[in-house]
């Protein structure tokens, strides 16, 4: 009796690693949530039980709900799925649900995932670091608990690239502390809806305009010289010639 915590990768569930779809096939129990692609899902077994504890405006699930339940689960079933989109240890809440586990004394192991962070840029040829513009890249969420007025200010950095997730709520508020904390006006920024599905969009702005854009989530914010690039076209530039 197992409780596996798989990242479901970026999207597609073409980017699904191989373990994951192994025991996708195998699964008792499914629990996923809301935003992991259909395709992925399609995965599983037919007759496996599918648990949906995403959260929507109008629904909520607890994290100590889900906690609860993956104990509760483990314990009954010989191999549960814990699906969870990109990998479950950026901004998933894996961390918890471990040690939830472990305390339950329910076996678990994890199975990363591709994380959106970087394959969710990249689904837009935007690369998070590239020589001579960004020297590091920063991976933050746009939400946050407690959340001070200071916090993106002092993670304005005009030599890194900055991926935010789970911010388009806050988009305008971040462009404002960036702004403030000395980044320029048209610092290049993108924004990438639905990477790596059918409804994937790509939304290129400069700083100042972040807070008035047309986007929603789910998206991926990138702020910085990188989110100008385009390597998919400076690919397809270079085939050219050849």
């Amino acid at each position: 009796m197992t409780v596996f915590l798989v990242g479901a990768g970026p999207g597609d569930a073409d980017l699904l690693t191989v373990r994951g779809a192994r025991l996708l096939a195998a699964a008792d129990v499914v629990v996923h949530d809301r935003l992991v692609e259909r395709s992925v899902l399609e995965l599983a077994r037919r007759d496996a039980e599918f648990i949906d504890v995403g959260k929507e405006p109008g629904r909520f699930t607890s994290q100590s709900m889900i906690n609860d339940l993956l104990v509760s689960l483990g314990r009954d079933y010989d191999t549960v799925v814990r699906l969870k989109g990109g990998d479950p240890f950026v901004f998933g809440r894996g961390g918890e649900e471990m040690i939830a586990l472990r305390e339950g004394g329910v076996a678990s192991e994890v199975v990363p995932g591709v994380t959106s962070a970087f394959a969710g840029p990249l689904a837009a040829g935007i690369p998070v670091t590239h020589r001579g513009l960004s020297r590091g890249v920063m991976v933050v969420t746009g939400h946050i608990e407690g959340h001070d007025d200071g916090y993106f200010r002092r993670l304005a950095n005009p030599d890194l690239s900055l991926v935010v997730l789970m911010g388009v709520g806050a988009r305008a508020s971040i462009a404002a502390e960036l702004i403030d904390g000395g980044l320029t006006h048209d610092t290049p920024v993108a924004v990438i809806e639905s990477a790596w599905t059918a409804r994937q969009s790509v939304t290129r702005a400069v700083l100042r305009d972040l807070g008035s854009l047309n986007v929603a989530s789910p998206a991926i914010i990138v702020i910085g010289a990188c989110a100008a690039l385009s390597v998919c076209d400076l690919m397809a530039e270079t085939s050219a010639l050849v």
